[in-house]
C-alpha cells in the first residue's frame, strides 16, 4: 500500500499534471464567459435578425402533443429540435473561435518573450567562473 501511495503522489505531483488540472478549471470558466457570451450578446442579436427566439425554438414536429382529457391520457410531443442542433453548433464555433484567438496571442506573447530571453547579452562570469576557467584551460593544455 506505501508503495501505491508513493507512486501516486509522484504521478499527481507532476509539473505536468497540476498544469493540466489548472488548465481544466481555467477553461471551465472560459466556457462560462463564452456560453454568456454567445447566450446573452451574441443570439439576441441574431433573434432580431431572424426576427423570433433565435434558433432555440426550431423544430420539426412528428406527433403533436396533446393534454389530458377525461379518460385520455396527455400525450408528450414528439419533436425533431434541430433549432437546439444549429445553437450548439453556433456555440462550438464560437467557443473554438475564442480559444483560437487567445491561443494565438498567447504563442506571439511567448515568442516575444524567448526573443527576448535570447537576445539579451549573457551575464558577465564572476571572478570564480573565470578562475575556474583558468584552470580547466590549464589541466587541458598539461595533457
Amino acid at each position: 500500500m506505501g508503495k501505491f501511495i508513493e507512486d501516486f503522489k509522484a504521478f499527481a505531483l507532476k509539473g505536468n499534471i497540476v498544469d493540466m488540472a489548472v488548465g481544466v478549471i481555467i477553461g471551465g470558466a472560459f466556457g462560462k464567459i463564452v456560453t454568456s457570451l454567445v447566450n446573452d450578446i451574441i443570439m439576441p442579436v441574431v433573434s432580431i435578425v431572424t426576427g423570433g427566439d433565435g434558433y432555440k425554438n426550431l423544430k420539426y414536429v412528428i406527433t403533436p402533443g396533446r393534454p389530458a382529457a377525461g379518460d385520455v391520457a396527455a400525450v408528450e410531443e414528439v419533436a425533431i429540435n434541430y433549432g437546439l442542433f444549429i445553437q450548439n453548433i453556433v456555440d462550438f464555433l464560437i467557443i473554438a473561435l475564442c480559444i483560437f484567438i487567445a491561443l494565438r496571442y498567447t504563442v506571439k506573447f511567448m515568442k516575444k518573450e524567448k526573443a527576448a530571453e535570447e537576445a539579451a547579452p549573457a551575464p558577465e562570469p564572476t571572478a570564480e567562473e573565470k578562475l575556474l576557467t583558468e584552470i580547466r584551460d590549464i589541466l587541458k593544455s598539461e595533457k
